[in-house]
């Protein structure tokens, strides 16, 4: 499943490519595909129709285009008391996929909805949902503001809504309101292991069991070590090492392990060649080995995944809570 870096990466590329156009048609190819719109497809297509897409905005794994209000003046559409107050929410699941391409282009095997933006110069005309094992989908919901007054993700637009169904999750490492203070002392307040705490998205979003997986090895922290013993130095330790992690897959372009993950061109991310401890069981932890140290890459079980550690620098902690 995409996690924070891949999100963010198509997120800007739907900023590059649909930001500030206009929806001009709405094909719904297979109607699966906006089963979380509640009114059907033909509301779907009527809400999206002549409406102008503002920005595109993530917080932690979800990502919206906010939509301008028809009956509200272009010189207003940024003024949160005008609105937007919808936007177009995309899940994408295991294998969503939003695609720019030229009417021309043949179409997906997979392909589910398909929007017609208004005509600019040197751009593909269309951006298309595709969704092999449909558990991704789009819909077009209302914005609510956000619970402590910012703004509701990552994006150009600094207007305080978030997707009702995003309200619920906490800010992620990579944006610019993440307090690492209060991050620590929400941590410290829980009984549970740290990387079950860092896959609760109402805590932290956007961290999945790859980049945990990585933030820990870069913090030299066993999954399962008690979040109530983390010291500040430690968790400030770990927030370095999320951002880390997730800065380097964002320049690689993320990390695809099949086709399934592309971005809004059709191309794969990389990331997965500098993974460090993420499907490398069995082989040397590149650290330990820099030090002339036996440290070995091991896979377990976790919370009905896998879970990826070294065996010399993540030892299993005291107490531990799996």
């Amino acid at each position: 499943m995409p996690e924070l870096p891949e999100v963010e990466v198509v997120r800007r590329g739907l900023a590059s490519w649909v930001a500030g156009r206009t929806i001009e048609a709405v094909d719904v190819v297979d109607a699966r595909s906006v089963r979380r719109h509640p009114l059907g497809p033909e509301d779907f297509r009527g809400q999206l129709e002549g409406a102008l897409v503002l920005d595109a905005v993530r917080r932690g794994k979800y990502l919206w285009l906010p939509l301008s209000d028809p009956d509200v003046p272009e010189a207003r559409v940024h003024d949160p008391g005008a609105g937007p107050h919808t936007a177009l929410l995309a899940h994408l699941g295991m294998s969503g996929q939003l695609l720019v391409e030229e009417p021309e282009a043949p179409d997906e095997k997979h392909l589910k909805v398909r929007l017609t933006l208004s005509d600019t110069l040197g751009m593909p005309r269309e951006l298309r949902f595709v969704d092999q094992r449909i558990f991704g989908g789009l819909a077009v919901v209302p914005l609510v503001p956000t619970h402590d007054s910012g703004p509701g993700g990552r994006g150009d637009s600094d207007l305080p809504l978030i997707p009702g169904e995003a309200a619920h999750i906490g800010r992620d490492p990579l944006d610019p309101l993440f307090d690492p203070e209060a991050f620590h002392l929400r941590l410290r307040a829980r009984r549970t292991g740290i990387k079950r705490a860092l896959l609760d998205q109402r805590l932290v979003s956007g961290i999945g069991n790859i980049y945990a997986d990585e933030a820990l090895w870069g913090a030299r922290l066993h999954y399962a070590r008690p979040t109530d013993t983390l010291r500040r130095p430690e968790t400030e330790r770990l927030v370095h090492a999320v951002r880390d992690v997730m800065g380097r897959a964002l320049v690689a372009g993320g990390t695809s392990f099949d086709s399934l993950y592309v971005n809004v061109n059709g191309a794969s991310g990389y990331f997965s060649r500098s993974l460090d401890a993420y499907g490398r069981a069995g082989r040397a932890c590149r650290r330990c080995a820099a030090a002339g140290e036996g440290g070995v890459i091991v896979r377990e079980r976790f919370m009905n995944r896998s879970s990826y550690r070294c065996t010399r620098c993540q030892p299993v902690p005291r107490n531990a809570r799996w």
